[in-house]
């Protein structure tokens, strides 16, 4: 029997773009606006949610457990995304966080049709990663309803993963299979079911909390400052030396020598500098604070 798609709240047709057709640039524009200025406030709304996806990850974080999006088309796509910004940005292993999705990574740039109905291959794509209970898999589809998701996430849950669901509906099936559920009502799109938009924007708000939320847990930030940046190029490394300023008030010319002193590595640099201490001393303190800079910095000062 063929599911009703028009009962989600993502395929619902929104009230308030039922001219947009013959809207003028400036009228659809207004109205997109205006639709995606509800977004940050159903966010809002599933923060305590979030908030329990944050714990799971960090806490497969301290294990050595990995991150794992997965999702298809857009909601894929949004996954790979956040993953592979987590490297420059903190300094991860990119094993750490990772993104796959329906039909191998061929589909980020063009579909690969009927691959999200296989539920098979969510299981399979998990295994080949060799997914273990340490991990956190967090499976995306804005209708809640994409097979590969299910599949991935009972698969998951079966080997004692965490699991959490995120979707755009209200009693989403994914949310059944998953140990965490976070069902965002966006409420309809401006163009009907095309949740690239609306879901899709919340969809990345809320990856972005997730992934940022767990990395400053881990103590990869000093205040609001991105102290485990990966230096890997000029504009880089102009960021680390002046992320280095700001929290030593040193000059630029110490900033930089201590910067290669310590092999690129900001947070070193930053101790090496605050506690007037060498590299090799500076890591020594950073790995009994578990890699908190304000707590290596204080442990000498004590």
């Amino acid at each position: 029997m063929a599911e009703n798609l028009e009962l989600l709240t993502t395929e619902s047709r929104n009230e308030q773009s039922m001219q947009i057709d013959t809207a003028n640039p400036i009228e659809i524009l207004r109205i997109m606006n205006e639709q995606d200025q509800l977004v940050a406030l159903a966010v809002k709304d599933v923060l305590p949610d979030v908030e329990a996806a944050v714990q799971f990850v960090f806490e497969s974080f301290k294990n050595g457990g990995r991150l794992i999006y997965l999702g298809a088309g857009t909601s894929g796509r949004l996954g790979v995304l956040d993953a592979v910004e987590c490297p420059p940005t903190f300094s991860t292993d990119p094993e750490m966080v990772q993104g796959i999705m329906a039909g191998g990574e061929g589909a980020f740039l063009k579909a690969v049709e009927g691959a999200e109905d296989q539920p098979d291959l969510g299981v399979a794509d998990l295994k080949e990663l060799g997914l273990t209970k340490d991990d956190t898999v967090i499976g995306i589809a804005a209708s809640g309803r994409t097979p590969y998701v299910i599949g991935a996430l009972r698969y998951a849950r079966s080997i004692g993963a965490k699991t959490v669901a995120l979707s755009c509906n209200k009693n989403a099936a994914i949310s059944k299979e998953a140990d965490q559920s976070i069902e965002v009502i966006v409420g309809p799109e401006v163009l009907t079911g095309s949740t690239r938009l609306k879901s899709g924007t919340a969809h990345k708000m809320i990856l972005n909390m997730i992934s940022t939320s767990s990395m400053i847990l881990l103590g990869k930030a000093y205040e609001n400052l991105m102290v485990d940046v990966h230096v890997s190029n000029q504009k880089l490394k102009e960021r680390a030396i002046g992320i280095i300023r700001k929290i030593t008030g040193v000059s630029y010319q110490q900033a930089l020598e201590t910067l290669e002193a310590s092999d690129l590595q900001v947070k070193t640099a930053i101790v090496m500098i605050k506690t007037n201490t060498n590299k090799q001393e500076a890591e020594r303190l950073l790995t009994e604070a578990n890699g908190y800079v304000k707590k290596a910095i204080q442990n000498v000062a004590e």
